[in-house]
């Protein structure tokens, strides 16, 4: 196959892959971004929904509040006047709309019914509202399950309004029953307060849901504004009894309201056995669409229904076709034409290419110091030029690699030394500490010590651990450990640290400042670890000052607020600034021959690291130096 063709070719390939990866990525970003803004959109509806569920449970609340304070009914039922009270109770029921207007005695005992006045003295004390007014003396409104009995005491026409039969449904979780006689209702239910401020009676009312669809009809219109796509509604709402819709403007196949059909499986799951919201793609009654769940809960935060809404998926779906054709021909057009420019570009490159591609081959074979020939002064020649400077650049890192390499090698090498050198320092040392311990702890045991010998005792037992935690430390630094972390003060971290140095001859010439911020709260660090990066800073600081000088410690939180910061300042030689980037590289010290391992500050800024913070430096030489610990508050 001629060159060229292969040029063609290879540029028709990568063209296509391209093409082919961005075709895949676009439609699904698209898709992605369809579906994500159906869902954020349904999502907004079922706020709207449950909003306007609120506002008629909130509505039926205070038409029962202010009725139940209307002077009529509490002189009536202080005279006795049940005529009157049937009377003007039924008015109130007709003029808001109620299924339901009971009003009971201070025991619970029905009084009047407004729909049934000839049923009276019947014990509704048993009700969760009733009750709850009677002992809380309050009005409380939510949504009830109303058994059918008791919905035949009000009305035999509501307990034939709440009977649905149940409608067979694709993908509805198994059930035996075929009829359900539950009524869900808005309910709500205050004191009658007398005269002379004491309750004498109970008003209660409520609007049955079964086969009431003002709410849903009011989403549908409010929300969706009753548009339809291809014949069907485009938003939908639903309230569910359980699993069954009792208020529906989803339609089934033959047009009607899909009274008695169910919840698919799935959201049954999610939304009434775990209580949680769905929001999705689901299947309703004979189609997809995009659906929002909520639970709806009674007086006592049971899970008795839902609240749905939902948007025809086909919508989507069809808004998604026509944005993936219409990408998908614009990518068909731009590939076209880099095809024919891709053909036309390769006929005036070839002769030139045929050099770059042998010197190309030479370079993939290691042979960097080849270069490309350039005579001519055009764009192919300043390519081939180019060319030459990417070889010279690859030959020059190539180069520095292959010295940082055998430089890893060699630091690799020195954290083995170290490794067995922990590992035997620990054996040999581990043994003598344990007797120690073991001497100190039956030193304890004995009586008739004095305060001071017994404190002496225990802080010996003390260091002594820790001198055992130091070693472990030192085999941290190559296996990199992980802290045990538990809140802990810096403060008294700082205090225990100065408590063991102090005393030292070392600083008998140094004169220590501290400033503690008493505000500081307690982090999680590991106080052994910290106890120790602290003394090697403090450490290094005095020998830093030769044993004389200024050392200013303070902690206190940081500027943002984040990182609790304890910083030291010693008055001593100072750290040159090419040295800056060193001072916690292992085995780098500034210290004389014999008199350190430069292991210090390599394993506290590993130690600091692991916690999640950081030690910064600032020095010059002749003006001493400071280094500050952060440490991350959470």
């Amino acid at each position: 196959m001629l060159l060229r063709s292969k040029l063609v070719m290879s540029f028709l390939a990568v063209i296509l892959l391209c093409a082919a990866v961005a075709a895949l990525v676009g439609t699904r970003f698209i898709t992605t971004g369809i579906i994500h803004q159906a869902q954020s959109k349904v999502e907004h509806d079922l706020n709207a929904a449950s909003e306007i569920y609120r506002q008629e449970l909130n509505n039926v609340r205070d038409v029962v509040r202010f009725a139940a304070d209307r002077f009529f009914l509490k002189d009536a039922l202080a005279s006795d006047d049940a005529g009157r009270l049937r009377e003007e109770l039924e008015k109130i029921r007709l003029a808001e709309s109620l299924d339901i207007l009971t009003l009971t005695d201070v025991d619970g005992r029905a009084i009047v019914r407004a729909r049934s006045p000839s049923l009276q003295g019947d014990n509704q004390a048993q009700d969760d509202l009733v009750s709850r007014v009677i002992s809380e003396e309050r009005v409380v409104a939510g949504t009830v399950l109303v058994a059918s009995e008791e919905l035949a005491k009000e009305g035999a026409d509501l307990a034939r309004q709440a009977h649905i039969q149940l409608r067979p449904t694709p993908r509805a979780r198994p059930r035996p029953e075929s009829e359900e006689t539950l009524g869900m209702m808005m309910k709500a239910a205050a004191p009658v307060i007398g005269r002379d401020a004491t309750p004498i009676g109970v008003l209660y009312g409520g609007v049955l849901l079964n086969r009431n669809y003002a709410i849903v009809d009011k989403v549908k219109e409010t929300v969706y504004r009753n548009a339809r796509y291809k014949g069907k509604d485009v938003g939908t709402a639903t309230i569910f009894l359980g699993d069954v819709r009792i208020s529906t403007n989803v339609m089934d196949e033959n047009g009607q309201r899909a009274i008695g059909t169910r919840l698919s499986e799935e959201v049954h799951e999610q939304v009434l056995t775990r209580q949680r919201p769905w929001i999705g793609r689901a299947f309703v009654v004979n189609d997809w669409y995009i659906t929002a769940y909520e639970p709806i809960r009674d007086v006592r935060s049971q899970t008795i229904g839902a609240l749905y809404v939902g948007m025809l998926e086909k919508e989507f779906a069809d808004l998604r076709h026509r944005a993936v054709a219409m990408f998908l021909g614009i990518m068909l057009v731009a590939v076209a034409m880099v095809v024919i420019l891709s053909g036309m570009l390769s006929r005036g490159i070839l002769r030139p290419m045929e050099c770059l591609v042998a010197a190309s081959h030479r370079w993939a074979k290691g042979d960097l110091a080849h270069r490309v020939r350039t005579g001519r002064k055009d764009e192919i020649s300043q390519l081939g030029e180019t060319f030459n400077r990417m070889a010279r650049a690859l030959e020059e890192r190539d180069r520095k690699l292959k010295d940082y390499t055998d430089q890893q090698i060699m630091k690799s090498e020195r954290l083995a030394t170290l490794g067995q050198l922990a590992a035997g320092v620990a054996h040999e040392i581990n043994n003598p500490l344990g007797a120690i311990l073991m001497y100190t702890h039956l030193a304890l045991e004995q009586g008739g010590l004095s305060d001071q010998a017994r404190d002496n005792l225990e802080k010996a037992t003390r260091e002594a651990t820790r001198c055992k935690d130091i070693v472990r430390a030192l085999l941290d630094f190559a296996r990199q450990s992980e802290p045990k972390i538990r809140k802990a003060n810096v403060n008294e971290v700082l205090e225990r640290t100065l408590a063991v140095l102090e005393p030292q001859g070392l600083f008998q010439h140094v004169r220590l400042h501290k400033s503690f911020g008493p505000s500081l709260p307690a982090i999680p660090i590991d106080m052994d670890q910290i106890q120790q990066v602290f003394t090697n800073i403090v450490l290094n600081a005095v020998e830093a000052m030769d044993g004389c000088g200024d050392l200013t410690i303070t902690s206190a939180v940081g500027a943002d607020g984040r990182h609790a910061e304890v910083t030291f300042t010693d008055t001593g030689r100072g750290i040159a600034l090419e040295e800056h980037d060193k001072v916690f590289e292992p085995f780098f010290t500034t210290k004389t021959v014999g008199h350190g391992t430069g292991l210090g500050l390599a394993i506290s800024h590993g130690i600091v690291a692991r916690h999640k913070g950081s030690i910064e430096l600032r020095s010059e030489p002749g003006n001493g130096a400071t280094f500050t610990v952060k440490l991350p508050l959470k």
